[in-house]
């Protein structure tokens, strides 16, 4: 495999297709790819497709989806949106803004050189065909976050070939109505173009139940539910093909599908191959992990907030509440906390010397006798977690919370609750390998798990908030106790009054929460409180789990859209900024 690491400039100087991330493939030259030496044969329409895909996972365009719930109420971090996340840095020269806009658009002038030389090959009609639909499915996807970063944005399509004019590029900015329009214009198009299913050494590759899934998403977005309700019906009920989806039955097994393993549940994920170094995976780990994983984290650079803990139910469905378990809790200083949290530890930071005041089985309960899925996504106090030792040897660990001012001061690589910014915060557990996974997994940054970008249960959602916004309240409840189901929860609308749901606003705010509950760790927050109009009032200081001040987040109303990237600007004189930037 070969691995090319791209400068922001010969990112969109590149025109050859099969980047370094692409496995299985063989390196074509951008030079040797002309009409006499390239766009020939079968297999030359494959690797073109699957280049693509490589453009698609690169960090900066989707390959770091997960981080942006830093960027929302259920997460904290350092990076990689730090400037985004706290407000305060937010600018037109932001290191990830500028990124995140030059690996989408790289990802569109793939698509653009594979639809302008694909209808060509002297290849099957229906190769033509599926590759054509590929490449529209991942331009809309493109755009689409484009439009929700940005509002409008300059749209180049086949017509533009970018190795003749990178150098005159200077549309102006279509407006949001424009892009949205081509958007759907390329999921019709996928839609009719793709096939319902791949074979198995294509498992990854877009298909038609994606397209209608993504369409039905753009539709959502823009609160056309009668159109989402559609399409996320058509593949949820399958009303003219059969395209096989169904919830994992383990909501835990579903974030840890390696070496070949796959789940129905998944609609469009990213392929991760290897955990060693031969292979293709995400870098997860470096961002969740914690320096008892590999034991070579660096640094805890995401993890789970208070507010995201503090917001799963009790197992009956009720809502928690801290001063039911630790009296004066929620008003009490971290001082008050502690006490009822901490323990002693020796010098070594390898042993625990004396409870103190702390019930470790009452905090112990206070988080598992809640929504499975808390545990399953969260390390949480006194819960263990299958790390490794020095030599990577699995190792079983305890997490415990260790008061400073009794006994030795806690070490982040001696299983702490507290990373190496001093935060006393929780950990994700959902995305982290467990041990070694009986030798599979050897390196940090390559997290060998498939990562969904459209699964079933977000989809059920989403079909739950359209039916709920088009008054169809029972419909809604339907689909978000499937998911509760999965999960273990009870279901609304059944048994005590807290479950009970009488109004298309009390249906909205359940969903808000489940979608929380169901894709924590896996990026949705961020636009979801967006496009809700919810984002100001998530808007909060990062506090630990004794209360301590972890940072300080701000809010502008200019933050509701990016600001066009500057060095953009000084390429392009036709571009304009968004207000407030």
């Amino acid at each position: 495999m070969k691995k090319t690491i791209y400068s922001p400039i010969s990112l969109l100087l590149s025109a050859a297709l099969l980047c370094g991330a692409c496995e299985r493939l063989d390196y074509v030259p951008g030079d040797q790819m002309s009409g006499t030496t390239f766009w020939q044969t079968e297999e030359h329409a494959r690797q073109a497709a699957v280049g693509l895909y490589a453009a698609m996972k690169a960090d900066w365009c989707f390959g770091l989806e997960f981080t942006f719930d830093m960027c929302s109420d259920i997460a904290d971090g350092t990076t990689p949106w730090a400037d985004i996340s706290r407000g305060v840095s937010f600018s037109s020269a932001s290191g990830g803004v500028q990124n995140h806009w030059q690996y989408l658009y790289e990802l569109v002038h793939r698509c653009n050189t594979v639809i302008r030389n694909v209808k060509d090959m002297p290849v099957a009609e229906t190769t033509i065909s599926h590759v054509t639909g590929e490449a529209k499915f991942l331009r809309a996807m493109a755009y689409f976050r484009m439009l929700n970063c940005w509002g409008g944005v300059p749209y180049y399509d086949e017509s533009c070939d970018i190795n003749e004019q990178f150098a005159t590029l200077s549309a102006p900015r279509s407006s949001a109505e424009e892009i949205r329009r081509h958007i759907l214009d390329d999921l019709d198009d996928a839609v009719a173009l793709l096939p319902v299913s791949w074979d198995g050494a294509d498992l990854g590759r877009a298909t038609k139940g994606a397209a209608y899934a993504l369409r039905g998403k753009v539709y959502l977005y823009n609160r056309q539910w009668e159109e989402a309700i559609a399409d996320f019906e058509e593949i949820v009920y399958n009303r003219t093909a059969d395209y096989g989806y169904s919830l994992h039955p383990d909501y835990d097994g579903l974030f840890r599908l390696y070496n070949g393993s796959h789940s129905p549940e998944m609609i469009f994920s990213i392929q991760s191959i290897d955990g060693n170094t031969a292979g293709y995976a995400l870098n997860i780990v470096g961002y969740y992990g914690n320096k008892s994983t590999m034991r070579l984290i660096a640094s805890n650079c995401i993890v789970p907030s208070v507010t995201l803990v503090d917001m799963y139910e009790n197992a009956d469905g009720s809502t928690f509440d801290w001063d039911e378990v630790f009296p004066g809790f929620n008003a009490g200083g971290p001082a008050l906390r502690r006490g009822y949290m901490s323990v002693a530890i020796d010098q070594g930071s390898t042993r625990v010397t004396d409870l103190l005041e702390c019930d470790t089985t009452k905090v112990m309960d206070a988080y598992r006798l809640r929504d499975p899925r808390l545990c399953l996504n969260v390390i949480t106090p006194y819960s263990h977690y299958l790390g490794t030792d020095a030599g990577s040897n699995p190792m079983d660990k305890q997490f415990v919370l260790a008061d400073p001012t009794q006994g030795g001061a806690p070490m982040e690589a001696m299983a702490f609750m507290r990373n190496s910014e001093g935060w006393n915060s929780y950990f994700w557990r959902k995305w982290i390998p467990t041990g070694n996974l009986d030798g599979y997994w050897g390196e940090y940054t390559r997290t060998p798990y498939e990562f969904p970008l459209i699964r079933l249960g977000d989809v059920l959602l989403m079909l739950a908030e359209a039916y709920n916004e088009s008054g169809a309240l029972a419909k809604a409840m339907a689909e978000v106790n499937k998911v509760r189901e999965r999960a273990g929860m009870p279901a609304l609308g059944s048994g005590p009054s807290w479950l009970a749901v009488g109004s298309r606003e009390e249906m909205a705010l359940r969903i808000r929460r489940e979608r929380a509950f169901e894709l924590a760790g896996e990026g949705h927050r961020y636009w979801d409180l967006r496009r809700w109009g919810l984002l100001e009032e998530s808007v909060k200081d990062a506090t630990d789990i004794f209360g301590d001040l972890m940072y300080t987040r701000s809010y502008q109303p200019r933050h509701e859209l990016w600001p066009i990237p500057l060095v953009e600007m000084e390429r392009n004189l036709s571009l304009t900024q968004n207000e407030g930037w």
